[in-house]
């Protein structure tokens, strides 16, 4: 059975000029409405804007929907007299502390979270794919585990952050870390393993309701879907369409190995977080590990082995050629984070860096 999948993608609200975020991201939604309708929304943070695509059951339509999403996107910011960038992290802004959304929730948030929130300015990519319940999604989850710093690597694209270059492909995932339930999910051996888990850190005060679950990857708290939220937002559609594409195979990879009662490997914790901050400080050209057994492992030697472990799935839906040439796209031409720092070594300009990841308002150049 093929798996309907979807994402979702935020974006930064900067200025034409001097291109640093500004807090427009209300009015570009409100500019969205007529086209995208409630795809369009708000974020915790006015520097950023949220768009979401429909269930797709086909590559082709995922790309297409994901192309006429980001120009309609951009096509409001340019009638708001802004623009769109896709980074993880914000290059250029002040930014600390962030200027927080208007809303109930967003209040309630400030005040359970309080500075967490005034750094909150990041942007990221959720691949959602379907699953029929709740136990296959947690079940899902766990062969999921190991390939997580790889797929962290491959979406490395937020190296800057507020004007400086943090040495880090991926700075977005060290300032989410320190939220209190965000990373890599524990093992869970059954659903109901993960319900009194969440019930506990409800009852601590951990988590302000189920919506801020925030490990990178549960099942969603609102469609029935299993949600793989650790990617930066991709600089490009193509590169969206294909790490999509990388998703829904890993899980279609995943589920069947649950449904054969196949038990999935248990990398500690300790391992996979280590893993986790080798593939954000690195990316993909660094030397991560084998979080089962702690060996040391190029990361682009582990894309070679998820792209392996994946290709039945790819073979099966037809998308085999174009996530194989996506991911020789990536080996080669580098992830967003290599590019933005081609980018910026060209001129040592980084406004150069924001006008790479500006989104254009045509569906063919996204």
């Amino acid at each position: 059975m093929t798996l309907r999948f979807g994402i979702e993608e935020e974006y930064f609200v900067v200025d034409p000029a001097s291109r640093v975020v500004v807090p427009r991201a209300a009015a570009v939604v409100r500019a969205a409405g007529p086209a995208l309708g409630e795809r369009a929304s708000t974020e915790l943070v006015d520097f950023l804007a949220e768009a979401k695509t429909a269930p797709c059951d086909d590559l082709d339509k995922l790309e297409e929907q994901i192309r006429s999403m980001r120009a309609a996107m951009a096509a409001s910011a340019a009638a708001e007299g802004v623009r769109l960038a896709a980074t993880g992290t914000p290059v250029l802004g002040d930014l600390v502390p962030a200027p927080i959304s208007r809303g109930a929730r967003y209040a309630e948030s400030l005040a359970k979270y309080r500075g967490l929130d005034d750094e909150q300015s990041i942007c990221s990519c959720h691949v959602h794919v379907e699953m029929p319940d709740r136990e296959r999604a947690v079940q899902v989850s766990n062969h999921l585990r190991p390939w997580l710093p790889t797929l962290l690597a491959l979406a490395a694209n937020s190296p800057y952050w507020a004007g400086r270059d943090t040495g880090h492909a991926c700075w977005r995932m060290m300032t989410w870390a320190r939220w209190p339930v965000a990373g890599p999910p524990p093992f869970f051996e059954s659903y109901a393993h993960y319900e009194e888990l969440i019930g506990t850190l409800l009852g601590c005060g951990a988590l302000m309701d189920t919506g801020t679950i925030f490990w990178d990857v549960r099942p969603s708290a609102r469609l029935p879907t299993v949600e793989v939220r650790l990617a930066d937002v991709s600089p490009t559609a193509a590169d969206a369409t294909v790490f999509a594409a990388l998703i829904r195979a890993l899980v279609q990879v995943s589920a069947t190995a649950a449904e054969a009662g196949e038990r999935a490997p248990d990398p500690s914790q300790e391992l996979l977080r280590a893993g986790y901050w080798l593939a954000a400080r690195d990316g993909l050209s660094g030397m991560g590990m084998d979080v089962c057994t702690g060996r040391p492992a190029p990361f682009r030697e582990q894309a070679g082995d998820l792209l392996a472990h994946v290709t039945p799935a790819l073979r099966d839906s037809g998308d085999l050629d174009r996530v194989t040439d996506g991911m020789r796209r990536l080996m080669t031409g580098g992830t967003g984070a290599e590019r933005q720092r081609a980018a910026y070594r060209r001129r040592g300009r980084l406004t150069d860096v924001v006008d790479a990841c500006i989104l254009r308002d045509t569906a063919a150049s996204n």
